[in-house]
């Protein structure tokens, strides 16, 4: 429903008409997590019917909404659907969030309304300037575990992303760091991290409940985990994983293993030292099946920067020895082992 994208002004081809006047419920809307997934309106724009000197056609009202000071050239925008309309918490976050600004920070935005004719005809309603505090709208909840040390937090512990924050939450845990000798391969979910007063565990086949005993999966493995807090339920499938092989790092039989991180981008991450004299690959499953490295000339990807080929492609080399991260984009696969579709993906390689 909302998008964001750089607009340049229209064309105003004629002087004598008059825009829709435009005022707000309130100058200064107050944002809240905890008011992310309620429907009522934080804010109302209200807008005057336009007035044009000529009969004119279909008119289509967009709202601008911008940082003071950049004089709309990134300007986030959406349609209004009637002269007067209501935004909820999330419909307004997201809308700044276009603007990339900075959450938690209270900063000014200036909105007024463009009155559309045609891609080169608009008309510009007062521009009405917004004091505003923006929100994230992910939320999180975490996984202390036996893969970790049941730490909560511990230096291992990772979390489970809800975009939205509408109550449904997915990542990857990699049940691989367990190194205990009984095979257990425990977790609970908590929302609160650090915190053991509420935390969720097993209710009997794919539930949760406060009072559950600890959730379990069969296998030290990367594992897809999704849990709905609206229905109280969970979901762990073994998934495909990568890691950065060669001998720029520790050989060509040795895989490091990267972490995949629960922020929605799709990044697998490590950092390790590495070698300029030796070179590696990025490989999924600790097989050859399916790997990836730079393009050749005439394969997909070639000649783009920040690019990797699967297919007779070459090793990645780096300029000189050091520590580097090295992040390759690739969204979760829970299909069967060493199944891809991926290509082309992107990568960096970082001191």
């Amino acid at each position: 429903m909302l998008a964001s994208c750089k607009k340049s002004d229209k064309i105003v081809t004629d002087a004598g008409s008059t825009s829709s006047v435009l005022t707000v419920s309130t100058k200064s809307p107050t944002l809240s997590t905890s008011m992310i997934n309620d429907t009522s309106s934080i804010i109302t724009f209200n807008l005057t019917a336009p007035n044009y000197t000529f009969k004119a056609g279909g008119t289509s009202n967009e709202l601008q909404v911008d940082a003071v000071g950049d004089n709309w050239k990134n300007a986030a925008t959406t349609q209004l659907s009637s002269t007067s309309e209501g935004f909820s918490t999330f419909a307004l976050a997201k809308l700044l969030l276009g603007l990339q600004l900075t959450a938690g920070k209270q900063t000014q935005v200036n909105v007024r309304v463009v009155n559309e004719l045609s891609a080169e005809t608009a008309l510009y309603s007062n521009v009405i300037t917004l004091t505003v505090t923006p929100i994230n709208l992910a939320s999180w909840i975490y996984v202390p575990g036996d893969y970790e040390g049941w730490g909560n937090p511990g230096a291992q512990e990772d979390s489970l992303v809800s975009a939205t924050s509408n109550g449904i939450y997915t990542g990857i845990i990699d049940f691989r760091g367990y190194a205990g000798s009984t095979g257990s391969l425990q977790f609970k979910l908590v929302p609160v991290k650090g915190s053991w007063t509420v935390s969720y565990g097993d209710a009997g086949g794919s539930t949760i409940s406060t009072s559950g005993g600890n959730l379990s999966v069969p296998t030290a493995a990367p594992y897809w985990v999704t849990v709905n807090m609206n229905t109280l339920t969970i979901t762990e499938v073994a998934c495909d994983y990568y890691s950065v092989i060669g001998d720029a790092a520790q050989g060509w039989s040795t895989d490091i293993n990267m972490d995949y991180i629960n922020d929605g981008k799709q990044n697998w991450v490590v950092t390790l030292p590495l070698v300029s004299s030796g070179s590696f690959k990025v490989r999924q499953d600790d097989q050859w099946t399916n790997s990836w490295g730079l393009p050749q000339s005439g394969s997909a990807g070639f000649g783009i920067a920040n690019t990797l080929n699967s297919t007779s492609n070459n090793n990645i080399t780096i300029p000189s020895n050091g520590n580097y991260t090295v992040s390759f984009n690739a969204a979760p696969s829970v299909v069967t082992t060493g199944t891809t579709t991926l290509v082309t993906t992107t990568y960096s390689v970082t001191p």
